[in-house]
């Protein structure tokens, strides 16, 4: 039967989230530690802060190896808010802009 032990990498020995490992067989039927990374949380909407869909979760220091495609979603406001944000958003200058023209027009009719 193999030996089911294994040990840390580095000093210390608690198994924190920066620190956590769990054991891997290698081929000569060693027991060693591998180090686990920890999960990113992923880009979130600059408004209603929900996870932006379409682009990969990982830690910020390595979005700069990313391709620009992978990076964000070809739209606008693309890589910072979500497309139904978005939508309200255009949908917001649009009726301003409609509002606008109506007190242009209302104040023509009254002169």
């Amino acid at each position: 039967m193999p030996d089911s032990r294994w040990t840390r990498v580095g000093r210390h020995s608690y198994n924190t989230t920066t620190h956590s490992a769990r054991p891997v067989r290698t081929p000569g039927g060693k027991l060693v530690a591998q180090k686990i990374k920890k999960t990113a949380k992923g880009p979130r909407c600059s408004d209603c802060k929900c996870t932006l869909q379409g682009i990969k979760h990982i830690r910020s220091t390595q979005y700069h190896a990313l391709k620009q495609r992978e990076r964000k979603v070809s739209r606008v406001y693309g890589g910072s808010a979500c497309a139904n944000c978005v939508k309200v958003r255009i949908m917001r200058a649009f009726l301003l802009e409609e509002q606008k023209a109506v007190k242009k027009v209302l104040a023509e009719r009254k002169k």
